[in-house]
């Protein structure tokens, strides 16, 4: 198993162009797994009040833009 130090290094050692690409496949990366935890937590029931308090308050009219 490589140390994170190890990874470090070795990200040191490469060209600026690779690094960005590793920066852009890491945030995908970052990405997938968000999406994945929230799948889970909404299968498993973990998101349901918050979901009933937004559609409460969608209801009642007590929301606003965001812009």
């Amino acid at each position: 198993m490589t140390t994170l130090l190890e990874v470090e290094s070795a990200i040191k050692q490469l060209p600026e162009s690779e690094v960005r690409d590793l920066v852009k496949w890491l945030q995908e990366y970052i990405d997938e797994m968000w999406d994945q935890q929230i799948e889970a937590d909404l299968s498993s029931g973990k998101l349901d009040r918050l979901i009933a308090q937004a559609e409460k308050d969608i209801a009642a009219n007590n929301v606003r833009d965001l812009d």
